[in-house]
């Protein structure tokens, strides 16, 4: 099974809406296309960042399949309130022609039930056996996937390739030491944006997903090859991985509140995105206080790439 998907740097797609608060799908491409014109090596869709439990199963699937006949290298997150849905997800993403798969635990009923989770994650991937998967470790889903349970499915489903980890250091090396240590065929992907560094130096990691990587694509994809080169002991990039992984620091740890899409929406209309002004419920906002915070904070990271940019080239 090919897991050329999931190397690279790959944003977690947010999905824009119209003033009528619906899915705007063709913005939608207008920033897939952007993304891999600047250099991402693919795109996810409706994982957390794309807002998947306010939209619905027709809306999620017009966007995958938009995307994926723009050509755009597409992730389909397959998050759902029930296994059924979720079967749907993947079967659909394989029959449009969808380059991956992000497998979501089942979330609310029986969460924290391994068996119900290994019956929910087999029932994904045998509904797409052609398409690459990675399992989707997130804190937030209430379930961690063990290196027991991944390796069971594994041995029934080749098209399980990977491991996604989003949550912190400590899970990351987890995922290194019992998961992807174990198979060399394995890969890791770094899912949050703050341990980036982290996962390609400490863990081994081959990708990155992304999520303020929308708002900042050169600099985040700068970060990965300064980590990519330190990985292989190269000291100067790991110096200089560090310094642009710290600067970043604030504007990455978005990415692990609640309030994540709200934040990189935000800072999207920052940088010219008018777009992602609004959101699908008209009560999900950022307060004033939150809006001047990441402001200054985005001001902030812009004034020291530049001068941390000019720096380089006369070293």
């Amino acid at each position: 099974m090919n897991s050329t998907i999931f190397t690279g740097t790959i944003p977690a797609l947010m999905t824009p809406c119209t003033a009528e608060r619906k899915p705007d799908f063709d913005a939608l491409v207008r920033k897939g296309r952007e993304m891999i014109e600047a250099g991402m090596s693919a795109v996810v869709y409706c994982g957390s960042m794309g807002d998947w439990p306010l939209l619905t199963e027709a809306e999620r699937q017009e966007g995958v399949a938009r995307l994926v006949a723009a050509g755009i290298p597409t992730i389909v997150g397959t998050g759902a309130v029930n296994s059924r849905e979720a079967v749907s997800h993947a079967a659909h993403a394989a029959k449009v022609g969808a380059h991956g798969l992000m497998v979501i635990p089942r979330v609310l009923s029986r969460g924290a039930s391994p068996a119900a989770q290994q019956a929910h994650f087999s029932a994904i991937l045998e509904a797409a056996p052609q398409l690459p998967a990675v399992i989707y470790n997130s804190p937030y889903y209430g379930f961690a996937t063990r290196a027991e349970l991944f390796f069971k499915l594994r041995r029934q489903y080749p098209n399980l390739i990977g491991f996604k980890e989003f949550g912190g250091a400590a899970d990351m090396r987890y995922a290194a030491e019992h998961i992807t240590s174990q198979d060399d065929q394995v890969i890791l992907m770094a899912g949050v944006d703050t341990q980036v560094m982290h996962g390609f130096v400490n863990c081994g990691a081959t990708g990155a997903i992304t999520g303020i990587g929308n708002v900042l694509p050169r600099e985040v994809l700068q970060l990965v090859e300064l980590s990519k080169q330190a990985a292989k002991g190269d000291a100067v990039a790991r110096r200089r991985a560090l310094e642009l992984s710290e600067a970043l620091n604030v504007l990455s740890s978005f990415d692990e509140g609640t309030d994540l899409v709200l934040y990189y929406k935000h800072l999207m209309v920052l940088g010219g995105d008018q777009e992602y002004a609004l959101h699908f419920n008209a009560t999900d906002a950022l307060s004033a206080a939150q809006r001047h915070y990441a402001e200054t904070q985005y001001k902030l990271f812009r004034q020291w790439y530049a001068n941390w940019s000019a720096e380089q080239n006369l070293a």
